[in-house]
């Protein structure tokens, strides 16, 4: 049995989330939106309820749009990007009135003691890979069981039942989560494992992440490609020994698709060693700093979303 539980969370995805889910009139005292912050609160103090994790971490994109991806694949996400920057991969294109919310999203978590990660370069997506390979990498006896809660599907690579990690996927909403395992992906994707899922993700290309996959090859063929093959370097293996288990269609268009599926699984994959900052992740019973905490409560009309997480915190512990 899994020592504890960690809990981490793809922190932007939730906080979009819960700005397009919670209405804009949610404002503070002096009428500055904080529909994103609300919302973002009281989902910890829900997934803290009903998940009793022994360890949190607020997973956090330092770089929405790493250079390594952009360089393997120049249309990486480069559909949302709002404007070009010099000596940036460009800036991410969020809503006006969510930007301003962001830095008291990151107030709030100092003050309650929630741990906060990101990594140069990386995104939260690699944070959590690298927080997950960690785990993994821990004696079978002392593991935590992990649950990473996203709305994006790019992260279900990373179930594995063993460790156990599973991903709790916001399609129907915190109060009612997908829980994703091995059987899920199995039962709707038809791959035995997340490496498979990753592998049938770079097949089958992704529009909203800028990855157009191989042209005739979806989500089905990839899946069936995988199970007679295993993985993705055997598929391509047996693409270049002529194999007969490829239809001619299959093959050309896999062998049209060469360069793009060298530098996809780079791109796909998140990954498993960024460096990602060693820290006190255990749940904290009381606020870090409680002063400020009433400070920013006060301040941005937060006190009842607050208190949820407050006595969220105290009562998992």
């Amino acid at each position: 049995m899994p020592a504890g539980r960690l809990l981490l969370l793809d922190t932007a995805s939730l906080y979009f989330r819960a700005y397009f889910g919670v209405p804009d009139s949610v404002k503070a005292p002096d009428g500055t939106p904080v529909n994103a912050v609300r919302g973002l609160l009281d989902m910890v103090a829900r997934l803290v309820t009903d998940r009793r994790p022994t360890r949190l971490v607020a997973c956090w994109d330092d770089d929405w749009r790493p250079a390594f991806r952009v360089e393997a694949i120049p249309s990486y996400k480069a559909h949302r990007v709002a404007q070009d920057v010099p000596g940036t991969t460009g800036v991410e294109e969020v809503p006006d009135t969510l930007s301003p919310q962001v830095p008291v999203i990151v107030d709030v978590l100092a003050a309650l003691g929630v741990p906060r990660l990101g990594a140069p370069g990386f995104e939260a997506d690699d944070v959590i890979g690298t927080l997950v390979a960690r785990e993994t990498a821990r004696p079978s006896g002392s593991r935590d069981a992990v649950d990473v809660v996203t709305g994006d599907r790019d992260l279900f690579q990373l179930v594995d039942d063993e460790v156990p990690v599973r991903v709790l996927y916001t399609v129907k909403g915190i109060k009612d989560l997908l829980v994703v395992d091995q059987a899920q992906l199995h039962d709707r994707y038809g791959v035995a494992t997340g490496r498979a899922y990753a592998d049938m993700a770079t097949l089958r290309g992704d529009a909203s992440d800028g990855l157009p996959g191989v042209a005739g090859i979806g989500e089905k063929t990839a899946a069936a490609l995988l199970h007679r093959y295993g993985t993705l370097e055997a598929v391509l293996a047996a693409r270049d020994a002529g194999d007969p288990g490829l239809t001619a269609a299959q093959r050309r268009r896999l062998t049209e698709a060469a360069d793009y599926l060298a530098a996809a699984p780079r791109v796909v994959r998140v990954a498993a060693d960024a460096p990602v900052a060693d820290v006190d992740d255990r749940l904290p019973a009381t606020p870090a700093d409680p002063d400020r905490l009433v400070e920013l409560a006060q301040r941005w009309g937060l006190a009842s979303s607050v208190r949820r997480v407050v006595d969220a915190l105290a009562a998992a512990r």
